[in-house]
């Protein structure tokens, strides 16, 4: 298929849209990304990357006004028509698609994972940093309204000085649906600890710091699947906080996303973040939809001594979710040359302590730091 043909544009100035490239339209591309793109101001999505005449009408069908590319390599000659480029493609292109992208002068996105290896995290920010470049990476989970809830009561105090995180990010999938992610090819770097273990370790990292010793629990559960389907990942923090962290597709009754337990009081938190379902659904941000809230019988409860699931504890009002924050960061960042909202080297360090959790799981050992 011939790319769509484009006529030379200038530059973006200071007061016009910023204009994205978008390599990739499937689930990260298509739910997450463009809708983020395009409900922020100062953005706009200029170009989707992909050959799929099914993906490139559900592209059209959203933003009419859209070009198309083939491939990443239509889009390097016109850099100097694009501002950033936002690769969600899989994963085992990220790190080469990065480095095109900072070799033709562009700021790049990556979806979680960055990379494959902490090494070559640091060496993509490496790149960046020498050609003065903004490379961020997409952790939404950040972003997500328990999240944010939990950050605010630590913040406040509320917890005590907290002792011991669980976070789960589980599900109940009990057939493979195929595909790479699921795919034991470890160039492909599929399996849950490289997926949703990005996001929990990303949590963790954000909300207690460094790490010194990892100890994780991986198996491959279901007839068919060549990845892990379920993972557990213990964390000792130099703070002294152990956050217990399980990703998996083989939980037949789901745990608290979130149990945590201060000093103080503990809080838990049961239910997903309700943004992903929405934009699913067709669902876009606006100032007047009421984004990221959640029903009050989703809320948390805070308290000690007795089982919130037996009426221990109050209800904690669950904070708005925010995906959108994220990518207003990103266009403040490049006008203003301001800090990105998530860094390659935060990236780097979740990265460290993924193949930590790896080497744990296939020794059976804890791995120091």
């Amino acid at each position: 298929m011939t790319p769509t043909p484009v006529s030379p544009v200038p530059a973006s100035t200071p007061a016009a849209p910023l204009r994205v490239a978008l390599i990739g339209y499937g689930l990260a591309g298509s739910v997450f990304h463009a809708p983020m793109i395009a409900a922020t101001d100062g953005l706009v999505l200029d170009t989707v990357v992909t050959s799929s005449p099914e993906r490139r009408q559900q592209a059209l069908d959203e933003f009419p006004e859209v070009r198309f590319a083939d491939s990443a390599d239509d889009l390097w000659p016109r850099a100097g028509e694009l501002d950033l480029v936002v690769i969600a493609s899989p994963n085992k292109t990220h790190v080469a698609l990065a480095k095109a992208a900072l070799h033709a002068g562009l700021p790049v996105i990556v979806d979680k994972p960055l990379a494959g290896t902490a090494a070559e995290a640091r060496e993509l920010a490496a790149l960046a940093d020498e050609r003065g470049l903004l490379l961020s990476v997409f952790q939404n989970r950040r972003w997500d309204n328990d999240f944010l809830t939990l950050r605010a009561l630590i913040a406040e105090g509320e917890l005590g000085d907290v002792q011991r995180f669980e976070s789960r990010f589980e599900r109940w999938r009990p057939q493979p649906k195929g595909g790479w992610r699921e795919s034991g090819d470890p160039a492909e770097i599929g399996g849950l600890l490289y997926d949703l273990g990005s996001h929990v370790v990303d949590q963790a990292l954000t909300l207690f710091g460094p790490v010194t010793q990892v100890y994780a629990e991986s198996d491959v559960r279901r007839p068919g699947a060549a990845a892990d389907d379920d993972t557990f990942i213990a964390l000792t923090h130099a703070n002294g906080v152990r956050s217990h962290l399980y990703v998996s597709a083989t939980t037949a009754q789901l745990g608290p996303r979130f149990r945590v337990l201060g000093s103080r009081a503990g809080y838990v938190k049961y239910g997903l973040d309700p943004q992903e379902a929405a934009l699913r659904e067709g669902k876009r941000p606006s100032p007047s939809s009421g984004w990221g809230e959640e029903a009050k019988e989703m809320w948390g409860r805070i308290g000690s001594g007795e089982s919130p699931l037996t009426g221990g504890g109050v209800p904690v009002p669950t904070l708005p979710g925010n995906y959108p924050a994220y990518y207003e960061a990103i266009a403040e960042a490049l006008r203003h040359r301001t800090p990105p909202p998530v860094t390659a080297l935060q990236a780097a360090e979740a990265l460290t302590i993924l193949e930590a959790a790896q080497k744990s799981a296939t020794t059976g050992t804890t791995i120091h730091l």
